[in-house]
């Protein structure tokens, strides 16, 4: 293995510093406790505003044994994200250092990794063909009590992004607030029903052993116990908490990955081929590297199985563009008078831009029973 390899790779290992953090502010204590969300939202904008955009690509087409450094940061995280979460709720329950409030603030400071770099770790580890590396993803979603996520983003977010089919792409001048409450219920029964309509069809039931839904059942029975073990009651608790914080945060991402973009009516129920426009890239740099390139996302949509160091950048005359990096603008969504003044101007652009022969958005999104406004 070359080592110019290892160096490649090594920026996009970056999330181990939220990792320090957190132990620095738990360290700490007090004030220092806003350490974690003011490096991961307000430090990764202000270090992006000065870094500035990577519009460089790497072969699509370079092997996956040029890529292990890559791979490696991914593949270690789950070992990483169990110690932080039982370690974390240890160190709360055992100590004397933090006050009652200070430990709930800890946790959700921990749910900000998990949610903040494991979740998008599972993302990436899910949609490759090893077994043991979707494993992973399944022990990293378990451990954020969201293990249906990856039933639902296979089965049903990829297939129908843009359309009324799926829960997770946000409605034009939906505020965040609206949007997590029904994404919460909506995608847990639609990741049941295409897992129930996959077995279906090889003539099994539901709850055929073969169904998912038992791992990921069997997994977040099996934390919930640990952290049960750990500290009783107060365990699971804290448990809960960093697991909301994860999901709170994934949700997030899911609102402004495709905040009022839509697919073309064809008709009969029928819609376009997912295209590159149909989501909010963005090309800033050092969130690229937290975030293991997330931000193409594009590129994901149209290439689903590329690895995370493969994806392509594509440039505003192809695919919608972010002002500013997901770090950010997930801040932003959670005032949604903010997020509206900043983001509908910029779908009803997106509108003009690539769909130009629909002059009454209201008419036709009525006329084809898509997303409700």
């Amino acid at each position: 293995m070359k080592n110019t390899g290892f160096i490649a790779a090594v920026p996009f290992w970056i999330s181990l510093t939220l990792v320090l953090i957190v132990m620095l502010s738990g360290y700490l204590g007090g004030w220092w406790m806003l350490l974690t969300p003011a490096y991961a939202f307000w430090g990764m904008a202000v270090i992006d505003r000065f870094v500035g955009l990577n519009l460089e690509d790497k072969n699509p087409d370079t092997p996956d044994d040029q890529l292990f450094w890559y791979r490696f940061i991914t593949m270690i995280w789950f070992p990483i994200q169990c110690i932080m979460v039982f370690g974390g709720i240890a160190f709360v329950t055992y100590s004397d250092h933090l006050s009652g409030q200070e430990k709930w603030w800890f946790m959700a400071c921990v749910g900000l990794i998990t949610g903040a770099t494991g979740i998008v770790y599972a993302h990436e580890l899910m949609h490759q063909k090893s077994k043991f590396e979707r494993h992973l993803g399944d022990g990293l979603m378990a451990l954020a009590l969201y293990g249906h996520f990856r039933s639902e983003h296979l089965l049903v977010h990829h297939r129908y992004v843009g359309t009324p089919k799926d829960a997770v792409t946000a409605h034009y001048n939906e505020g965040f607030h609206r949007f997590f409450p029904r994404v919460m219920h909506q995608c847990f029964r639609s990741a049941w029903d295409a897992e129930k309509v996959m077995l279906t069809r090889k003539k099994l039931t539901a709850f055929h052993r073969s169904n998912p839904f038992w791992k990921y059942t069997a997994l977040q029975f099996l934390f919930l116990l640990v952290a049960y073990a750990i500290a009783g009651w107060f365990g699971v608790t804290l448990f809960i908490v960093q697991a909301f914080v994860a999901v709170l945060l994934l949700e997030a991402t899911n609102y402004v990955e495709h905040y009022g973009l839509t697919r073309k009516h064809l008709g009969d129920g029928k819609y376009e081929h997912v295209k590159p426009h149909h989501s909010w890239n963005s090309a800033y740099k050092v969130t690229n590297y937290l975030l293991i390139n997330l931000q193409r996302h594009s590129d994901h949509h149209y290439k689903p199985n590329r690895r995370y160091p493969l994806l392509q950048n594509h440039p505003e005359e192809d695919a919608p563009q972010l002002p500013r990096g997901y770090a950010l603008m997930v801040a932003v969504a959670m005032f949604p008078p903010l997020w509206k003044k900043v983001m509908n101007p910029r779908v009803k652009a997106w509108r003009k831009q690539f769909y130009p022969e629909i002059d009454d958005w209201h008419a036709y999104n009525k006329a084809c029973n898509p997303m409700p406004k």
